[in-house]
């Protein structure tokens, strides 16, 4: 008889940071209700970057074993047990995902740009108005950013950049990444991204495919500070 065996899935960094979190509360006594040493302090003794140890803290925070207390820290919910289970994946490490969407929308606008025709920046500039109505009304303009970013992949007339761009976006639903975005999305980080497709809209209103390059990068980079830090 021959066994069926299963592919293992490589342990993503935010998870391996998250195992080593989880054996520090076990040997360091923390308790429930104790504060954990402060993110940079954390960030050291670990051996790893600021970023990759929030991403780690949303995963223990989402299967309850610490609470994340916005200007407060985090605190331990419960001791884990001798031997607890691994952190289990909840999506791809939005950090690298958001290296991944400069590495491609870096190189899909200067395409769009050298190939966008009125109708197509008129169609962007439709877009960037529906946003700002969004913000307008307190309403999240999540829709519409993606309209924006596709619509300039489209320009590119490269189905398979069009295709991962979108999946990249689809990767915002997975539990890390929503639960990220509900704790750091707000209606000024959202205004500040609306003056960054502003800029990304003007270099294409001037057919200046260097700029918005320079402009779509600057708005990634800020984007991933906003979502994840540095």
């Amino acid at each position: 008889m021959t066994t069926q065996l299963k592919q293992v899935e490589p342990k993503r960094l935010y998870q391996q940071i998250a195992d080593q979190i989880r054996e520090l509360i076990e040997q360091g006594g923390f308790e429930a209700g104790t504060r954990l040493p402060p993110e940079r302090d954390l960030a050291q003794q670990l051996g790893v970057s600021r970023p990759s140890l929030r991403e780690a803290m949303i995963a223990l925070d989402i299967e309850g074993t610490v609470e994340i207390r916005s200007g407060s820290g985090v605190y331990v919910r419960h001791r884990p047990e001798h031997n607890a289970r691994p952190t289990a994946s909840l999506g791809d490490s939005p950090s690298e995902l958001m290296q991944v969407r400069a590495a491609l929308e870096g190189s899909a606008v200067v395409l769009a740009c050298a190939h966008a025709t009125e109708h197509a920046v008129q169609r962007l500039r439709e877009i960037v108005e529906a946003m700002r109505r969004e913000i307008t009304h307190n309403r999240t303009p999540l829709d519409h950013d993606r309209q924006f970013h596709l619509a300039i992949a489209e320009m590119s007339g490269n189905l398979v950049m069009v295709r991962l761009i979108g999946e990249m976006f689809e990767s915002r639903h997975s539990p890390i990444s929503a639960k990220l975005s509900s704790r750091y999305e707000n209606s000024r980080t959202w205004n500040l991204a609306l003056r960054e497709h502003e800029a990304i809209l003007r270099a294409f209103e001037t057919r200046d495919p260097l700029a918005a390059q320079v402009a779509i990068l600057s708005h990634l980079k800020a984007s991933e500070e906003r979502w994840v830090g540095r």
